[in-house]
Parts: C-alpha cells; sequence; structure tokens
C-alpha cells in the first residue's frame, strides 16, 4: 500500500461532482441538498468562486439546532466553517489522513492553484485506504502461491536428486 498516492488519484477514482453551496443559502436549503445527495458537507464558494467555508452537518447540528435558530431564515454564511483546511491535488494520501486526524476534520476541500477541484473526505480517504489493502493482500496471496508452487518442485527435485545418488551408491 503506497501512502505517496496522491489525493488526484483519489479524486479521479471517485469520479463524483462537486457540491457546492452560495452563501447567502438558507441552511435548510443547504440541508434538504445534502440529504438529496446523500453527502455530509457542501463547499461553500464566495463571490469570487474561491473557497470560502464548508457547511457540515456537524455545523447545522451545533450551530443551528442547537442554538434553536431557525434554519429557513440562517444563512449559510453565518453557520458554516470559515476558512477551512484546504489541500492541494498533490498532497499524499497519508498527508490527507494525519490532516483529518491530527485537525479532527472530516472534510478537505481539493485546490489545485486556488481553484477547487473536489472534496475529499475521511471517508474517501477510507475507502481507498481498504481497497488498496485489498489489492495488496491479493498480490501478497499470488506471491505465496507462486513460492509455494516453487516449494513443492525444489523438493520434487531433491526427491529425483536423492533417488539418482542411492541408484548410484548401490550399482557401485
Amino acid at each position: 500500500m503506497n501512502l505517496n498516492t496522491t489525493l488526484r488519484a483519489v479524486i479521479d477514482a471517485k469520479r463524483e461532482e462537486i457540491h457546492v453551496v452560495d452563501a447567502d443559502a438558507t441552511v435548510y436549503d443547504a440541508a434538504v441538498s445534502m440529504r438529496g445527495r446523500g453527502i455530509g458537507a457542501l463547499v461553500v464558494l464566495g463571490r469570487d468562486s474561491a473557497v470560502a467555508g464548508i457547511l457540515s452537518e456537524r455545523d447545522v447540528l451545533n450551530r443551528v439546532v442547537a442554538e434553536g435558530c431557525d434554519p429557513r431564515s440562517t444563512r449559510v454564511a453565518d453557520v458554516m466553517t470559515a476558512d477551512p483546511h484546504c489541500v492541494e491535488a498533490m498532497t499524499t494520501v497519508g498527508d490527507a489522513m494525519r490532516l483529518v486526524s491530527d485537525k479532527h476534520v472530516r472534510h478537505l476541500p481539493m485546490t489545485t492553484g486556488g481553484k477547487l477541484e473536489g472534496m475529499v473526505s475521511s471517508g474517501d480517504l477510507m475507502a481507498w485506504l481498504v481497497s488498496a489493502q485489498e489489492v495488496e493482500l491479493a498480490d501478497l496471496g499470488s506471491r505465496l502461491r507462486a513460492a509455494s508452487t516453487r516449494s513443492k518442485v525444489l523438493v520434487g527435485l531433491m526427491i529425483v536428486f536423492a533417488v539418482l545418488v542411492l541408484a548410484a551408491v548401490l550399482t557401485t
């Protein structure tokens, strides 16, 4: 398993559209969008199309529901996580996993030159890790089967050699 794989490879394999929300949208509309797409966060774009923030399920729960705010009148900009940790496309999976763990975040917008290119979640990283381990285990299994076959051939050759030596000794 290669933790030096870049997030570009993870995003390319994911082949999923980028889900965004306008900062002036209501939390209600954003929550309906997340539920409809089966996702846990939306990237919030600023006026210049740069990443301004993230609105996650956790933001909705802690900053809207728990505070008694009305989601139909609360703007996304008022409760989003502003200036989220972003990663570049060439960030490695290992570095992204450390960032998710160290910063206690679940979603990392991926940018290149400031332009949003995708979103990597802790779930995406875990799915990549499981897939990479499955590939590695299959490779190890193939190597073990090949080694076992070579061992059987060597044992067979050793038996033939022993028989030939014994035959030579008996005929002299």
